[in-house]
C-alpha cells in the first residue's frame, strides 16, 4: 500500500461520525485533488423535533469481512426470499464485484442473485447468454441466479415524476420479499457515475425498460444514447424511486468502491482505474449513499479522471432530482467502522 493511500484512509477514519452536506458535485476546481483534511464538513444543527440525517457506514476493509460488517451495521435484517441485485459484468470486463468478495454475505441472507437483460449489442442481451455469463463469472457457484425479465416484464407506477409515469421491470421482481442492492461504484459513460441509484433504475429495468429510461419515457426501443442528458438522469432517479416505492422498508444498499474505472461494468474493454480503491459503504438511504461515494471521489488525491467523467455528464443531477422527488437525502452522517 502506498503512502498516499495510507494517508487517504487515515483521514477517512478521522472523518468518521461527522455530518456531511452536499459540498461537492459541481466543479472540481481547486479541491479536485485536495487532501482529505480539507474535506468540507458542516455540523447540522437540529432541534429535538428534527429528523436526524441518514447514516452512511464506511469501512476501508474491502473483504468479505468488511462487507459483512457494513451489512450488520445497517440494522435491517434481509429476510424472506431475498434478491441480491448485482451487475454480472460484461464479458471482458474485470471490474465487476467478484463472487469471492460477496459470497459470504449472499449466503448469510440466503440470497438469490438477480439481474435483468440489457439491449442488443451486449453479450447480456439474450437470457440464455446472460445466464452463461453469470456462470462464467462464477455467480452460479455461490447462489441461485435469476434474470428477472427472462420471460416478460411488468409496469410499476412512478409517483411524483417529471418525465415518467410508469417504469418497466423484470416480472420476476415480484417473487422476492426483500432486496439487497449491492453495487459496484465507478464511473459511467452516460450517467457520469454508477452506484445504488443506477442499480435501482437501469439495473432493475427490463431490456425495453432500459430504453424507456434512456429516452425519458419517449419509447421502448431506442439505442443507449439519450436525446436529452438531463432528462435521462432525472428519469433514472424517477425509475429508482418507483422500485423502492413497492416496499421501502424491504430494501438496503451497499456500494463497493474498488476498481474505480471511469467506465461501467457493462463495458467489455473498460479504461483501467487511475485511482486507488477506497472502501465499502452502506446505508438505508440510496441518495445519501451515492452522495457519500461521490464526495469521497472528490476528496481523493487521485480522483481527477472520475471527477471529469461525472462533471462531463452532469452526473450529480441524479442526486439533486432524487432528493427533490423525495427519494432520499444528500445530507448524511458518515460513520467509520
Amino acid at each position: 500500500m502506498t503512502k498516499k493511500t495510507l494517508f487517504f484512509l487515515l483521514c477517512i477514519s478521522i472523518a468518521g461520525c461527522m455530518v456531511f452536506t452536499g459540498c461537492f458535485g459541481r466543479k472540481a476546481e481547486a479541491q479536485t485533488n485536495a487532501p482529505l483534511q480539507t474535506f468540507p464538513v458542516e455540523t447540522v444543527q437540529q432541534d429535538a423535533a428534527s429528523a436526524q440525517p441518514p447514516v452512511v457506514y464506511f469501512t476501508a476493509d474491502i473483504s468479505p469481512a468488511g462487507l459483512m460488517a457494513v451489512y450488520e451495521s445497517l440494522g435491517r435484517e434481509a429476510n424472506g426470499k431475498v434478491a441480491v441485485k448485482i451487475h454480472t459484468g460484461e464479458p471482458g470486463n474485470p471490474h465487476y464485484l467478484k463472487p469471492d468478495l460477496i459470497k459470504d454475505l449472499v449466503q448469510r441472507v440466503n440470497g438469490t442473485i438477480v439481474e435483468c437483460n440489457t439491449v442488443p449489442g451486449s453479450r447480456r442481451a439474450a437470457t440464455a447468454v446472460h445466464y452463461q455469463v453469470a456462470r462464467d463469472h462464477g455467480f452460479t457457484a455461490i447462489a441461485p441466479v435469476v434474470i428477472l425479465d427472462e420471460q416478460t416484464e411488468i409496469s410499476i407506477p412512478v409517483t411524483g415524476g417529471t418525465h415518467l409515469r410508469e417504469n418497466f421491470v423484470g416480472a420476476r421482481f415480484t417473487e422476492f420479499d426483500f432486496n439487497l442492492v449491492l453495487s459496484h461504484f465507478k464511473g459511467h459513460a452516460m450517467g457520469g457515475f454508477g452506484g445504488a441509484l443506477k442499480n435501482l433504475s437501469i439495473g432493475y429495468a427490463s431490456a425495453a425498460g432500459k430504453s424507456w429510461i434512456h429516452s425519458a419515457g419517449r419509447n421502448r426501443n431506442t439505442a443507449w444514447r439519450s436525446p436529452d442528458q438531463n432528462a435521462f438522469l432525472e428519469s433514472m432517479a424517477e425509475a429508482a424511486k418507483s422500485v423502492i416505492d413497492t416496499n421501502p422498508d424491504r430494501f438496503l444498499y451497499i456500494n463497493v468502491m474498488n476498481h474505480l474505472s471511469v467506465d461501467c461494468d457493462c463495458v467489455g474493454n473498460p479504461a483501467p482505474p487511475t485511482m486507488a480503491d477506497i472502501g465499502i459503504l452502506g446505508s438505508l438511504d440510496p441518495v445519501a449513499l451515492d452522495k457519500a461515494c461521490v464526495d469521497l471521489v472528490y476528496s481523493a488525491p487521485d480522483g481527477r479522471d472520475v471527477i471529469q467523467r461525472i462533471e462531463s455528464r452532469n452526473g450529480s443531477l441524479i442526486l439533486d432530482h432524487a432528493e427533490k422527488i423525495g427519494l432520499g437525502s444528500m445530507t448524511y452522517r458518515l460513520v467509520t467502522l
